[in-house]
């Protein structure tokens, strides 16, 4: 696959032909207009133009989590949806954020924060975390 002016690496970095991008107004011109194809690729969308994203793991990362609030990559802060909660490959977890139309990576810190809310179940093996009076089990993908 040819390589892409545009990436966002695992940290939610933004670069821009191996630069990192710190404009806060482009970042959030770009995020604004990201969009994503069935097949997971992203792409920034202005009018007719589309630019190819490559994205190393996923487009938005959780920085921190305040339960049930996380605050994300773009700087915007959403409810979290626990029914989406999953653990990836190296133990990282993974949410679902706008309305379900990306995956967010949770970084080391958003990680942590994360980890104070969840509690473990000895009978079901498995972890989960209690909103709201209900407890939401979190998919393990070396469970799948």
């Amino acid at each position: 696959m040819p390589t892409r002016d545009i990436r966002i690496d695992k940290e939610g970095v933004w670069s821009y032909r191996g630069v990192a991008m710190s404009r806060q107004d482009i970042l959030a011109l770009f995020y604004r207009h990201l969009r994503q194809d069935r097949s997971g690729c992203c792409f920034i969308e202005i009018g007719r133009q589309r630019y190819p994203v490559e994205v190393e793991d996923t487009a938005y990362v959780v920085w921190a989590v305040r339960c049930p609030c996380l605050l994300l990559s773009d700087g915007s802060v959403e409810q979290l949806d626990p029914g989406t909660l999953r653990i990836g490959r190296d133990n990282i977890p993974y949410c679902k954020v706008k309305k379900g139309r990306f995956e967010a990576r949770f970084s080391r810190s958003g990680y942590y924060q994360l980890a104070e809310h969840m509690e473990y179940d000895p009978l079901r093996d498995a972890f989960f975390i209690s909103l709201n009076g209900r407890l939401h089990y979190i998919l393990d993908a070396a469970s799948d």
